[in-house]
């Protein structure tokens, strides 16, 4: 199966704004992530179920595959975003058209929990999708700067990437040197982990493996890391990317605990993986759109990530 690039977003399009996880738990949110939208110059769909709600779900699973599928069959449709994470996807991934998918790429943006959706696109069809900002959490209220530059110019431009760059050009954390090229997969950590043993993981053999996660204590990023172990992921891939992990500390100040780095240096340093650390992405306001499937060059020794590509075509 080949490896499928969706077309670039252009003026004027219409991008169409889906919730296939949890619902914003104030609606306005979504109206006002629309607005900037047009605003910018996009037309904007807003799926049938949306603003749906059923306990911890934005809808029933059969309104949210139905509103996933009526953006990628609808040709005025060029790019799908996601609305929220929350939960919910992975209920999706065995309720999907593939076929569809694989005949009708395009733009598909989200990222916490619609990287099962990422992940079960880029396993049966082969599609680069991309991990990047939502409607009701990024684009509601006052965006970034820094996440508008790299995500629009991401998503539009079919000139190569380039250098990734953190905002005010931070530099990245080495933990292992080394040099490594690879197809940049993964993305939020327990997502990952809940795919392991599924139809929908991709084969990670000499994959980049980018990781981040959001409110894990120390101790469950290491069974969620131990878990990768386990399944031998580290023996598979060729480096590590370590984004943001967001307030993953122990929030009982009487229990004994590892700090979370403490737990990330037992599991990458040592091993004969190139690791790079702190790169600004994942549940945080600055955040890099990593398009996921793409070819990427990680040189930990020098400091820098390269994707030698376009995203888009």
């Amino acid at each position: 199966m080949g490896i499928i690039k969706p077309k670039k977003l252009k003026p004027g399009d219409v991008i169409g704004i889906i919730s296939p996880a949890s619902s914003p738990d104030d609606l306005t949110k979504i109206n006002s992530g629309v607005k900037y939208l047009e605003k910018i110059g996009y037309r904007v769909e807003v799926g049938k179920n949306v603003g749906s709600q059923e306990g911890y779900l934005a809808g029933s699973d059969s309104q949210r595959v139905a509103d996933l599928h009526e953006m990628f069959r609808n040709k005025q449709i060029k790019a799908i975003f996601s609305i929220r994470g929350g939960y919910g996807s992975g209920r999706l991934l065995d309720k999907i058209d593939y076929k569809l998918i694989r005949n009708n790429p395009k733009i598909f943006v989200g990222y916490s929990d619609i990287n099962a959706l990422q992940l079960a696109f880029f396993t049966k069809c082969g599609l680069i999708t991309f991990a990047g900002p939502m409607v009701a959490v990024d684009f509601h209220d006052e965006v970034s700067a820094f996440t508008e530059e790299v995500f629009w110019r991401t998503i539009t431009s079919n000139k190569k990437i380039g250098k990734l760059q953190n905002p005010r050009k931070e530099k990245f954390y080495l933990l292992n040197k080394g040099r490594a090229a690879g197809r940049i997969l993964g993305g939020n950590l327990s997502l990952l982990n809940s795919l392991i043993g599924t139809e929908y993981l991709p084969k990670l053999k000499g994959a980049i493996l980018l990781l981040e996660d959001i409110h894990e204590a120390p101790y469950r990023i290491d069974r969620m890391l131990n878990q990768l172990r386990l399944a031998k992921i580290f023996k598979q891939i060729s480096g590590v990317i370590l984004g943001h992990f967001v307030d993953c500390i122990e929030q009982d100040p009487t229990k004994q605990s590892f700090t979370l780095n403490e737990v990330i240096i037992e599991y990458f340093q040592n091993k004969k993986l190139p690791v790079l650390y702190n790169i600004k992405h994942g549940h945080i306001k600055d955040n890099i759109t990593i398009p996921y499937g793409i070819k990427c060059v990680l040189n930990a020794t020098r400091g820098y990530i390269e994707i030698p590509e376009n995203a888009v075509l």
